[in-house]
């Protein structure tokens, strides 16, 4: 619903804040509607709906002025980073401000005696690295896209390295956020471990901008590894694949990526990014420590890949190759568009206990067949988490509605395993219709949780819960 289908009233308030706000922000206020479609879906199969207004935001207490005048003006906002999430968080399905951070983008803080760093939430992982880069420290979480930090926080995202790093929530220490009325958080201190009180800092992890604004982040640093090594092994199925990574995670090895490719992904790579492995199923790994521990992890990952059919496994330590691999595998969204110009791509994903990876991975791909669909599966398949690349006919209804209905098998066939429904995508516009599913009761302790902090329902409404839009509180 957008800003139009208010009611006189509470459409008059809403054109007034939006003068109001105009006249304290001048040029840093864009109302054009090129700027904001950009501001709405960028990589996501979701329609955009697009905000009244985007306001690029340079400091805390610009954003506190935002917050405090929509709340005031029954305006609702929807934080926006590098717009790179794939389930519809920075649309505007009633309209608002669209609250650009990504002049937010410092580092406030490095201590380096303590493996910490605070920055702000419109840098992006890529730039916090270059800036850590001469300290000998660096941030580890990589969901591909080059996202924000804020944006990574609010989805709690992952990606290649949480295998061995972990995920936001285990790598963010504190948040600042502006939450309702103006009122400036901070959850936590920089120690490592406390006790005093609800953990607020996994509250904000992953509330994808429904119960405030981050302005701030104070994240987990590591020293960057002695030797990096890595390389590639085909596989004659997926689930020989998954089984050796089973047995990988099983007998302790500490391996910091390992990533699965199925044969479509790998046909699709070789045509994209200029790779030229066999077309089956693929194992991607890497592994950090010393020299000596890199050449003993490389040689007992060989070990296990044998015991399940794994062949020529091409291992590296040149950081050109190793760079080249990574590349493409972060590219693999792009390829799989490749595969079928013109046409649109869903790109979803599930996570599942390890131990099931391969039965879910296996029965995705004969449902895949029978579906008739093309769809590329990739995955974090050290931690049971993988991504299906739904390529399909966007303009047309029949086939638009029968990838959605795979994507409901998908979805129960992870709970089903007792998973769930993203596993670092978020929940967003798209993978709400799942969330009563997979948390029973505890969905409405979630928006119980959302009503006390947000009583207007102005920060990104209509994500996770159909509820919000500002003034006369709209059910999206």
């Amino acid at each position: 619903m957008q800003a139009t289908d208010l009611g006189p009233e509470a459409g008059a308030r809403r054109s007034a804040g939006l003068s109001a706000l105009k006249a304290h922000f001048g040029a840093r206020f864009q109302t054009g509607e090129a700027i904001r479609a950009q501001h709405a879906n960028t990589t996501t199969y979701i329609k955009p709906q697009l905000p009244d207004a985007v306001i690029f935001a340079e400091s805390e207490a610009e954003v506190q002025a935002v917050v405090v005048a929509a709340g005031e003006y029954g305006l609702p906002i929807v934080p926006f980073g590098t717009g790179s999430s794939l389930e519809g968080h920075v649309n505007a399905p009633f309209g608002g401000i669209s609250l650009d951070l990504s002049r937010m983008d410092g580092v406030l803080a490095v201590n380096a005696d303590d493996l910490d760093c605070t920055v702000e939430p419109g840098i992006t992982r890529e730039a916090l690295n270059t800036y850590l880069r001469d300290t000998g420290l660096f941030f580890p979480i990589d969901p591909g896209a080059n996202a924000s930090i804020g944006g990574m926080t609010s989805t709690r995202a992952s990606g290649t390295n949480a295998v061995r790093y972990g995920t936001m929530k285990d790598n963010v220490l504190s948040v600042t956020a502006v939450t309702a009325g103006g009122r400036i958080v901070r959850t936590a201190r920089r120690a490592r471990k406390s006790s005093a009180g609800y953990d607020l800092t996994r509250l904000f992890v992953g509330s994808e901008g429904t119960l405030g604004v981050i302005t701030a982040v104070t994240l987990k640093l590591y020293g960057i590894p002695e030797a990096i090594g890595g390389g590639v092994c085909a596989f004659a199925s997926v689930s020989e694949a998954c089984q050796a990574v089973i047995l990988t995670i099983q007998s302790g090895i500490p391996v910091a990526r390992i990533e699965l490719l199925d044969a479509t992904q790998v046909r699709a790579s070789n045509a994209y990014s200029g790779l030229t492995l066999a077309e089956t199923a693929t194992l991607f790994v890497e592994f950090h420590g010393s020299q000596e521990m890199v050449a003993l992890q490389m040689q007992q990952f060989a070990e296990i890949a044998a015991e399940f059919g794994g062949t020529d496994f091409r291992a590296t330590t040149d950081a050109a190759e190793r760079a080249v691999l990574w590349k493409a595998r972060h590219n693999a969204y792009w390829a799989q568009k490749s595969l079928r110009p013109g046409a649109g791509i869903l790109s979803t994903d599930v996570c599942v206990p390890i131990s099931r990876l391969a039965d879910c991975v296996t029965e995705t791909q004969a449902d895949i067949a029978e579906s008739g669909f093309l769809a590329p599966i990739v995955g974090h398949a050290g931690d049971g988490n993988f991504h299906v690349g739904l390529i399909f006919d966007d303009q047309d209804p029949a086939e638009t509605a029968r990838a959605m209905d795979f994507v409901a098998r998908l979805n129960a066939r992870a709970l089903a395993m007792d998973g769930t429904c993203t596993g670092e995508h978020g929940v967003g516009q798209g993978k709400m219709k799942f969330l009563a599913g997979e948390h029973g009761e505890g969905l409405a302790l979630m928006g119980a949780i959302k009503q006390a902090l947000d009583p207007q329902m102005i920060f990104n409404p209509g994500k996770i819960f159909a509820v919000g839009g500002g003034a006369g509180g709209y059910v999206g």
